[in-house]
């Protein structure tokens, strides 16, 4: 039986010695009439060195990252290595790096052999960024689970397929796969390791019952399984409501939700040790400078300014256009539907919303139904209304929507003519892009500046 220096116990091979012939390798000495050139010679020593970097190190997903952490950033990683399963609560500080210390437990478990399947759940505004953090540094293909994109994932799968069966590393939208009619379908299939990216969204009190029930019932429901691999990333694991604390920690040990209220003295010693297997908390004083190293973190230098810009004249015309769609559908709904009534305001409002933001938003959302229309009360309307064009955080947690709102409303309606002018409107937009979007140029001008006043 053989097996590679780097490889795990699934890459062990037999050889039928009859057949196949073993003997001892053998290289010869350099020649040094034959030095070679500068470049072979650099390539020859790189995979050397990471060829042992691999092999040899303690950490084996080394020479497939590309990113060089820092020392203090290595220190999740070790945690993680010490628990079985790994069930760790990463609460550093906003800026400290908790995306590269989550992404890192991924890539070696996954480097390791331990685990084949990765999900990443997350806030539905975060999802790209985490595919192209997982790209980039950690060569990671991961799937985006929105929904967007869960249609067109779907169409793929065989019959009695899951899309989490096809694809191995998804980021998933929390707010898209909390629902009754996806959250079972999740349960069943998820992949053995996932990171929860705004842990504490998913935290529970025991009050109300939205959308931070739905996501702590699901979540609860993914750390039932003893087996699995959790980790949870979050720069504010308490916001001040115990219960809600209590209840995140009990996802990484049931136990740790009957921790006694005062963990001081002596006596809770015990306890005290086992929490800290399992959370690590940074803030940046803590680890400006760690083992010799230090990391000169950006400071913030001056206060708030505000600066004007005057629209174009196409723009003008586009919000007056807009402006009068807008007056239309709230003045004149189709029916006397009142959570119809309620669906177009909010849409209105998150449409003229977007288009003062940029005229790629505009555009977005001119082009994509309205995610108030995915309600059936008044109430839920204005709940998902209110979150998405007054960013309201309501418990340290923004209800994420999927899709962008205000565009159309209804699907099954048949009113073919608004969604004509819409697209239309759409089309006026995206000929805003670039030089022609005087937002846009004003703050380039702006940041330009800034460059040159460092120089």
């Amino acid at each position: 039986m053989q097996r590679s220096v780097g490889g795990t116990e699934d890459e062990v091979a037999g050889i039928y010695l009859p057949l196949e012939r073993v003997e001892s390798a053998q290289f010869d000495l350099p020649d040094p009439t034959h030095p070679g050139d500068y470049r072979s010679s650099r390539l020859l020593r790189d995979a050397v060195r990471l060829g042992f970097r691999s092999s040899a190190g303690p950490f084996r997903s080394f020479a497939r990252i590309a990113v060089e952490p820092r020392p203090y950033q290595l220190v999740p990683l070790l945690m993680a290595l010490k628990l079985d399963p790994v069930r760790l609560l990463i609460a550093d500080d906003v800026g400290i790096g908790k995306t590269i210390e989550a992404g890192l437990i991924a890539r070696e478990l996954i480097d390791r052999g331990e685990v084949e399947r990765l999900a990443v759940l997350c806030p539905p505004q975060l999802a790209e960024q985490w595919q192209v953090e997982l790209h980039d540094k950690f060569h990671i293909d991961a799937e985006l689970v929105v929904a967007a994109s869960a249609a067109r994932l779907e169409r793929n799968c065989r019959v009695g397929q899951s899309l989490f069966d096809l694809h191995p590393f998804v980021i998933v939208s929390a707010d898209f796969i909390k629902s009754d009619r996806r959250r079972d379908e999740f349960l069943r299939t998820c992949p053995e390791l996932v990171i929860i990216d705004e842990a504490h969204t998913c935290a529970y009190g025991g009050e109300g019952r939205g959308g931070r029930h739905q996501r702590h019932h699901l979540v609860s429901g993914l750390a039932a399984n003893l087996k699995r691999h959790l980790i949870l990333v979050t720069a504010t694991p308490h916001s001040g409501n115990e219960a809600a604390f209590r209840s995140l920690l009990a996802l990484l040990n049931p136990d740790f939700a009957e921790l006694p209220d005062d963990m001081t003295g002596k006596e809770n010693e015990h306890h005290r040790r086992k929490l800290a297997a399992q959370f690590v908390q940074r803030k940046r004083g803590d680890i400006q400078r760690y083992l010799e190293t230090d990391t000169p973190f950006p400071m913030r230098e001056g206060g708030d300014v505000e600066e004007t810009y005057k629209l174009s004249e196409d723009y003008k015309r586009l919000f007056e256009r807009v402006l009068k769609y807008a007056r239309e559908i709230v003045t004149n709904p189709a029916d006397g539907n009142q959570h119809r009534q309620r669906v177009q305001w909010w849409s209105a409002l998150a449409l003229l919303r977007s288009l003062a933001s940029s005229p790629a938003a505009a555009a977005a959302t001119l082009r994509t139904r309205a995610a108030s229309a995915d309600t059936e009360t008044v109430a839920e309307a204005d709940e998902i209304g209110r979150r998405g064009v007054l960013d309201v955080v309501d418990d340290e947690s923004a209800e994420g929507i999927d899709l962008p709102p205000g565009a159309d409303f209804d699907e099954g309606s048949g009113e073919q003519g608004n969604r004509r002018r819409l697209l239309q409107m759409a089309r006026e937009a995206e000929a805003l892009y670039g030089d022609k979007d005087t937002k846009l140029q004003k703050a380039i001008t702006l940041i330009k500046s800034l460059s040159t006043s460092r120089i």
